[in-house]
């Protein structure tokens, strides 16, 4: 067999594990429409990604590509499940111009089989190495007409605007108006947007002066480089095995909350069950609307094995901060002998640790009663100095360049 991806025994293998990949997302409901099915059937991602094995390149992972000196990911070929989200909230036509902010290559070359002959790709990235990679593999690929830029994404590309549509591909903390200045009037833009810790692929329909929603979906990038760049802030309450993360420039007393996660935690468990692979992007987006204090505890499996937390590992859980107490949702416990039904279960501590718990817990049974299940949240983002008269009902979230909303049916 081959030891290069050129070899006819791995492009058969490849074709294979390509095949079976979009197999399981066309199955899950992820993959939707002929168009990106056929782009993601077509694009080789291996060669996007030869630092990983075929089996690698073809798991629905990321694939990180670069790190910083931290040993942190900076960036990557993202998961497909991510990818195929985000193509399918883009609604990309045959002749369209599409604009890529992030770049690793792989999500471009399918860009382009989607414009077809008559449409063009712009992709760009502030780092000269993705930049190259991309624009070697992409020749590699196939690809040799998508144009690729190395600029900082928050100024977007002004000498192709307009855009029909633009994709985002870093996690992005707000959008600038330059994006919204190089869509065109009916263009759309996808982006992976912080909202209060929680990021969420959303697309956005152009409506005038601001921004409206038409779906989104959970999703997780390397954060935003450059000028656009502004990261969650991490306060470590227990070493590196638990930690809270906040988001907006939120100030918490951090020796306090080491204090009261020494202390005995107080639990509620809230009647509200959920079956084991039942989503729920839709119960934290409304918890980070309801509660002022929202936040997200993030613990390592250690923390849950010693009893420090009950929290899942794999996951950040909800969680309200007010003062020198906090409440977060515990790790479900299993309601039937299968494991297929599980409670929630909410855990305080600090003076006021039992009230937060109660505050979490009402409002996980508000959301079992009022949104679940439900068509999910409009969102709209508006210039940063829209009064509040002008918005729309809803929670809002204050960012340097836009006011957006959150509103629920």
């Amino acid at each position: 067999m081959s030891t290069g991806h050129d070899g006819t025994e791995e492009q058969r293998q490849a074709h294979a594990f390509r095949h079976k990949l979009v197999d399981n997302l066309v199955a899950d409901g992820t993959v939707r429409t002929e168009a990106v099915e056929h782009a993601l059937r077509t694009v080789p991602r291996h060669v996007f990604a030869p630092e990983a094995t075929l089996a690698q390149a073809y798991a629905d992972e990321a694939v990180v590509t670069k790190r910083d000196q931290h040993g942190l990911a900076i960036s990557s070929v993202s998961a497909p499940q991510a990818i195929a989200m985000m193509l399918e909230l883009l609604d990309v036509r045959p002749g369209h111009h599409v604009l890529e902010i992030g770049s690793g290559g792989y999500n471009a070359a399918l860009l382009r089989k989607l414009v077809g002959d008559n449409g063009h790709v712009t992709t760009l990235d502030i780092d000269q190495y993705v930049v190259d990679r991309a624009s070697q593999f992409l020749t590699t690929a196939g690809y040799p007409d998508v144009r690729v830029l190395c600029a900082d994404g928050e100024y977007g590309a002004p000498d192709g605007a307009p855009y029909d549509r633009i994709i985002v591909t870093v996690g992005a903390a707000d959008i600038p108006p330059t994006w919204i200045h190089q869509l065109a009037p009916d263009g759309r833009i996808v982006v992976p947007l912080r909202l209060r810790n929680l990021t969420r692929a959303i697309a956005f329909d152009r409506r005038g002066d601001h921004l409206a929603s038409d779906g989104y979906g959970p999703c997780g990038f390397v954060p935003m480089q450059g000028a656009g760049e502004d990261r969650e802030q991490l306060v470590l309450l227990a070493g590196r095995e638990v930690g809270l993360r906040l988001d907006g420039g939120m100030q918490v007393d951090a020796e306090a909350l080491r204090t009261a996660l020494t202390q005995t935690g107080t639990d509620l468990w809230t009647g509200v069950t959920v079956g084991q692979q039942e989503p729920l992007d839709d119960l934290e987006l409304r918890l980070s609307t309801a509660l002022p204090g929202f936040c997200q505890l993030a613990a390592q499996k250690s923390a849950f094995d010693s009893g420090l937390v009950n929290a899942p590992w794999r996951a950040a859980s909800p969680a309200v901060v007010v003062g020198d107490s906090f409440a977060y949702r515990m790790r479900p416990r299993p309601v039937d002998e299968d494991h297929t039904s599980y409670e929630f279960g909410v855990r305080g501590h600090g003076p006021r640790g039992a009230e937060l718990a109660e505050q979490l817990a009402e409002q996980i049974r508000t959301w079992n009663e009022c949104q679940r299940g439900g068509p999910g949240a409009w969102i709209t983002a508006y210039p940063a100095d829209t009064p509040d008269s002008h918005l729309p009902e809803g929670f809002v979230i204050d960012k340097p360049h836009t006011r957006v909303t959150i509103s629920w049916p």
